[in-house]
């Protein structure tokens, strides 16, 4: 028999405590706390749920687990995901072919070596899933850090030394269910999106085009248009936006990295989660699972967040815009390639329920609201010098078009005309390097089939 000076320490007393729950030895049921982790009450997602908890209760990180993401992601993606056909996989094979082509006609930024992939929803969903947590890590634990003090600071005083001691377990727990709200948000847009690219940021390997075949299907449902020009159409666009990213390989990092840093910037409302705490029903945990999933802990953006937005959004708008307008050019020669565009403009202006979703989660919208004043500065670029000049554009962060020049697209166009000054040696020099490092991954790809 043990004494009662050497009885477990307040973490291993939690674990207990938390361990009778997973067991089913405790008041609170279950079914509500799937619900509030944004899953069915069926048996089956009751007994995931426990399970993810359990092995967040072992692991032994300080941050949060991702496997919860990715495991709910492929099991929201995997419901009703389609294989791929011999006879879609050859008809759209052949439309990133002539893609290819026709864009080579309009733009001097050649294609990847690494073939265009063809993907299921599922495997869309294991593919993007490292992306999308590296966006949202920053948002999950801080959540997760808030949740812990506040809880800690409101428990009672009995109780105080035990949650105290057990605030990694905390940590865990929350991150875990953070992470298990973002897998099935990215679940639920492998069945909106139609490629790698359609929600604006790089979500596969650089230079990597895909198509997903069951989505491309469905966009082109109701439209009264043949499916092969809008498989081609889809097809454009995305090679276009491959083609930028690895054109311009400073603007990948660039862009995920001005994510994160925003998203770091974030400080969760601890007023909010106090009343929470306050009022926190463990039998009911559906209003925590509101209020991570409406956006509700995150307070309104700051000043200096605003500007990062802002800059953020300038980037996000010139990259669509430039595929707007290269894919317009590429495109022309289909008989209905404005009306497919137009299509794409009203579905990227409202977004799906996925991504509104995402945008709440972590406090970011992907759609830039300045696209149609980016594509209008490409265009005039375009007629003014050409698309060898525009396109050098995208060759160093440096002369990218700005926020103010999308104010006034006729005086940068002027400034164009007038000639830029000549990069300078250290601009040089990183031009090199990045285009020796291209050649070489290049020549480490194996050959396309």
């Amino acid at each position: 028999m043990v004494s009662d000076e050497h009885r477990d320490q307040p973490e291993d007393e939690f674990r207990d405590m938390l361990n009778a729950f997973l067991s089913g030895n405790s008041d609170i049921d279950p079914s509500k706390l799937a619900s509030a982790a944004g899953l069915p009450s069926d048996p089956a997602a009751v007994s995931q749920l426990m399970q993810q908890l359990q092995n967040a209760m072992q692991a032994s990180g300080d941050g949060v687990s991702w496997d919860a993401a990715r495991q709910k992601a492929e099991e929201i993606a995997g419901q009703g995901s389609l294989g791929i056909t011999d006879e879609t996989r050859a008809a759209l094979d052949q439309a990133l072919h002539i893609a290819s082509m026709w864009l080579d006609e309009v733009t001097a930024l050649t294609d990847s070596a690494v073939a265009p992939r063809l993907l299921t929803r599922a495997e869309w969903a294991t593919a993007t899933v490292p992306v999308w947590t590296q966006l949202a890590e920053p948002v999950a634990v801080s959540i997760s850090d808030a949740l812990t003090d506040v809880l800690r600071d409101q428990a009672p005083e009995e109780m105080a030394g035990m949650i105290a001691g057990a605030s990694q377990l905390m940590r865990n727990l929350g991150g875990t269910l953070f992470a298990m709200q973002l897998g099935q948000i990215v679940g639920q847009l492998s069945r909106e999106v139609v490629s790698g690219g359609d929600v604006g940021i790089p979500l596969l390997e650089e230079g990597q085009a895909a198509l997903v075949p069951q989505n491309v299907a469905e966009f082109g449902d109701g439209l009264d248009i043949p499916v092969s020009e809008v498989q081609l159409y889809l097809a454009i666009r995305e090679l276009a936006h491959a083609r930028l990213f690895r054109h311009a390989r400073w603007l990948r990092l660039h862009l995920i990295s001005s994510i994160t840093e925003f998203a770091k910037g974030i400080s969760i409302d601890t007023s909010r989660l106090e009343e929470l705490a306050e009022s926190f029903d463990p039998s009911n945990p559906e209003e925590l699972r509101n209020a991570m999933a409406s956006g509700a802990l995150i307070p309104p953006k700051t000043e200096q967040q605003e500007h990062a937005l802002a800059r953020l959004e300038t980037t996000l708008a010139l990259i669509e815009g430039w595929v707007d307008v290269v894919t317009a050019q590429a495109s022309s020669r289909l008989p209905r390639w404005n009306a497919i565009a137009e299509t794409v403009r009203r579905r990227r202006a409202t977004g799906g329920p996925a991504e509104s979703a995402f945008g709440a989660l972590i406090g970011l919208e992907l759609r830039p609201r300045r696209l149609r004043d980016a594509a209008a500065l490409w265009q005039a670029v375009t007629d003014a010098v050409g698309q060898d000049q525009r396109d050098e554009l995208w060759s160093h962060p440096d002369v990218v078009p700005t926020s103010t020049d999308l104010d006034d697209p006729a005086a940068f166009v002027a400034r164009l005309q007038a000639g830029a000054p000549e990069p300078d040696e250290m601009d040089q020099a990183l031009d090199e390097l990045l285009r020796e490092e291209a050649a070489k991954n290049d020549d480490e790809q194996p050959p396309a089939p």
